[in-house]
């Protein structure tokens, strides 16, 4: 098991993680939530079962965002935390559905910049994340000119909707994959589904899979994902 940023290497302005398969088999780029690291998400690629061996990268945040006293973590943009808290205490869950949050600019530079530097075709690329991993998955795949192979949606959230909503129909033969929990704490489950609304509305095929739980990544969707991986080869 991989454990220290000794194991990262340097692609373009960001590290990662990588685990190399099939040389002809597409890439998975899996972007970690806020106070995670490329390492959160590495074990997911050890517990799939699908039919090619897939090519793994996992980039690690750009920002150190601390968690407690001697430990920090990974972020691709900011989160005020005290207004979050605030918001769960209310039941009153964060909708960044009217704009960018604030960093994701810097965020999608320097994702771009890194898959530049992968040098693998769009068309072979496999785009997911976790939260706002998510949220920076989906951003980079509806902007982004082709079309990727595959766009995974862990625990994410719709942002600047009236933009996604003018680029989702260039990406209509996009097939993608979307998991959500029915009592997220951190990113409501209503907002989770206007996303899927929204891309649906644009003409994208996908499976939505809804548990029962909160802001995490449960047996059901493990094998959501093998399925889904699998129907790509």
């Amino acid at each position: 098991m991989l454990d220290n940023e000794n194991d990262l290497e340097s692609l373009g302005p960001l590290q990662v993680l990588r685990v190399k398969g099939d040389p002809d088999a597409p890439t998975v780029v899996m972007f970690h939530g806020y106070g995670a690291s490329a390492f959160d998400l590495y074990p997911i690629h050890e517990v799939l079962v699908t039919d090619q061996k897939f090519n793994w990268v996992f980039p690690h945040g750009h920002l150190s965002v601390p968690l407690m006293p001697g430990y920090s973590g990974r972020a691709w943009f900011p989160i005020d935390m005290a207004a979050l808290e605030e918001a769960i205490r209310k039941n009153d869950f964060r909708n960044f559905a009217d704009k960018d949050p604030e960093g994701m600019d810097v965020a999608r530079e320097a994702a771009y910049l890194m898959l530049d530097a992968l040098g693998i075709p769009w068309n072979q690329l496999i785009l997911g994340g976790f939260s706002q991993g998510a949220m920076l998955a989906t951003d980079l795949t509806l902007r982004k000119e082709e079309v990727s192979k595959g766009l995974m949606i862990l625990s994410g959230a719709l942002v600047n909707e009236s933009l996604w909503k003018e680029l989702a129909p260039k990406k209509s033969i996009l097939r993608f994959f979307q998991s959500h929990g029915e009592f997220d704490p951190i990113l409501g489950y209503a907002n989770a589904k206007r996303l899927e609304k929204l891309l649906r509305n644009s003409g994208l095929l996908g499976e939505f899979i809804a548990f029962n739980g909160g802001h995490e990544i449960p047996a059901p969707v493990i094998q959501g994902i093998s399925r889904y991986l699998n129907s790509l080869s």
